[in-house]
């Protein structure tokens, strides 16, 4: 069991698209968590057409929190998402309200971490994180953190300043292989290859260009015929396999290491 959090360094690249994509194809239980600090509320007004009525959130964490109840908290404000077994934490609904959730993120980083006592995956919309209040911590924590990046060049450009300096501050404590890329629309022009040279991290997964099928997860459209087994929906399967193996096998070797660590003298 693992938290995965999805950002992006600038533009609108699919995060939540490609968060909401990886839980409805999970393989698990799994928690979705909107941390998006400018308060889009994507989900409730597009996945969901604004038809579904949720007045708890974030929000109710945060005063939560200061009550000393945030762990108990979090299950009396997620929703279902229907036909699916996700449970759904809605976030804020303007990015005014951002400062009032920013002394949230450390101790929910430490509650989501602990979703795994339940048996449960986590799976963060964490929005751009360039901006005021963005939920780093939950990035800096997450088991996967994984930059959301297109593959033309104004993106991957402003993308790269922020994967050197992520890099940096996870290499100092250790956390280096808990950040890589996700890509969209690769080829259109750069590879993987490509992409992993300019950023310095490795791509963990592809998801294709693919606005049609993209525009279920942002707007709620109906879906055409063969959706389930389209182009998007394999690569969002094959993105939640390579999640969960980049993680095991990430957790192992901290495993291998420490038992290292502890029998020298």
């Amino acid at each position: 069991m693992a938290v995965v959090s999805l950002f992006s360094a600038s533009g609108a690249p699919g995060v939540t698209v490609t968060s909401l994509g990886l839980a409805l194809a999970w393989q698990r239980h799994v928690m979705l968590v909107d941390a998006d600090a400018s308060g889009s509320s994507s989900v409730l007004a597009g996945y969901l057409q604004g038809q579904t009525v949720h007045d708890r959130g974030l929000l109710d964490l945060a005063v939560a929190n200061r009550v000393g109840n945030l762990g108990s908290a979090i299950a009396t404000v997620s929703m279902p998402l229907p036909g699916s077994s996700v449970q759904f934490v809605p976030g804020i609904r303007s990015f005014q309200q951002a400062a009032s959730v920013a002394p949230l993120w450390e101790p929910l980083s430490g509650v989501l971490r602990g979703m795994e006592q339940r048996g449960v995956d986590v799976v963060v919309d964490a929005g751009r994180i360039g901006l005021e209040n963005a939920a780093l911590p939950i990035v800096r924590s997450a088991d996967l953190s994984l930059l959301v990046v297109r593959s033309d060049l104004p993106a991957v450009a402003g993308a790269r300043a922020w994967a050197h300096s992520l890099h940096e501050q996870l290499t100092a404590v250790g956390s280096a292989h808990q950040l890589g890329v996700l890509l969209v629309g690769p080829g259109r022009p750069y590879s993987s290859r490509e992409i992993r040279s300019v950023l310095g991290l490795p791509v963990v997964a592809e998801i294709p260009w693919d606005p049609q099928a993209a525009h279920v997860y942002y707007a709620g459209a109906t879906p055409k015929k063969n959706f389930a087994s389209g182009p998007l929906n394999r690569s969002l399967r094959t993105a939640v396999s390579s999640a969960q193996g980049l993680i095991s096998t990430n957790r192992e070797r901290l495993g291998t290491q420490r038992t290292k660590e502890g029998t020298h003298p």
